[in-house]
């Protein structure tokens, strides 16, 4: 599967099928939730948010992939990514493109 986020694919004729999604939602953990407040006071990198939010983009794009495979796609183009608080601590990453076909 080809991932991308143009609208095209160099050299590939394309037969569009329809917008693809997947997402989830992540709550911070108390504890992690606790120390970034910490770390706050004293700057830097949030390293267990950015851990979350990296597997949370990788089960959001892997649950993409699954729905365009279902269609039977070649690819997918357009990928963007978004990203919503739905209620305090939780975060909803959200991937989409456009799935397609090759002619």
């Amino acid at each position: 599967m080809i991932l991308v986020n143009t609208d095209y694919i160099t050299g590939k004729e394309l037969e569009m099928l329809s917008i693809v999604k997947g997402s989830t939602i992540r709550a911070k953990h108390l504890g992690n939730d606790i120390l970034s407040g910490l770390k706050t006071l004293v700057g830097g990198e949030l390293h267990a948010y950015v851990e979350m939010i990296d597997e949370a983009r990788a089960i959001a794009t892997k649950r993409m992939v699954q729905e365009a495979e279902t269609m039977g796609a070649d690819a997918v183009i357009n990928i963007r990514y978004s990203t919503s608080a739905v209620m305090q601590g939780a975060a909803e990453i959200l991937a989409y493109g456009t799935a397609v076909k090759f002619k």
